[in-house]
């Protein structure tokens, strides 16, 4: 809860007085896609990522006036240091649920936050992009 939702309060908190003195601006939080599916014994870090998608949606409301829009990305289980501290293997995580058919590397998120952080998205506020191979569809 400190890092993943209270860390992500901060940051907005930090930067919304610039954003608003410039009239606009873009925060992107990091949600997962485990805040839609669930995941068994991950409680706590699902509700995090699930109180950042409630966060995202709030914040858009209240900063709005002011130019701000706010999103969230919500990637699928990605391979990183992080998750391999997880699964021992991590080629045995089963992709048959993936329509794409692979495991999620960070730079498959890279076309989605540049897309939220692009003039292309200035009509976009409160929603959160899943970007999982199709594992999760809404």
């Amino acid at each position: 809860m400190a890092v993943n939702l209270k860390g992500a309060f901060l940051c907005a908190r930090a930067v919304f007085p610039q954003m608003k003195k410039q009239g606009k601006g873009k925060i992107i939080n990091l949600s997962s896609e485990t805040a839609f599916t669930g995941s068994r014994y991950m409680v706590h870090y699902v509700t995090s990522k699930g109180g950042i998608i409630s966060f995202t949606k709030s914040l858009a409301v209240e900063v709005g006036q002011y130019g701000i829009r706010v999103n969230a990305i919500g990637p699928g289980f990605t391979d990183s240091e992080a998750s391999r501290s997880l699964i021992n293997d991590i080629t045995k995580y089963d992709i048959s649920l993936t329509p794409l058919g692979r495991l999620e590397v960070p730079e498959d998120l890279v076309g989605a936050l540049i897309f939220l952080a692009s003039d292309d998205s200035d009509f976009i506020t409160g929603q959160t992009i899943v970007v999982d191979g199709g594992r999760y569809m809404h």
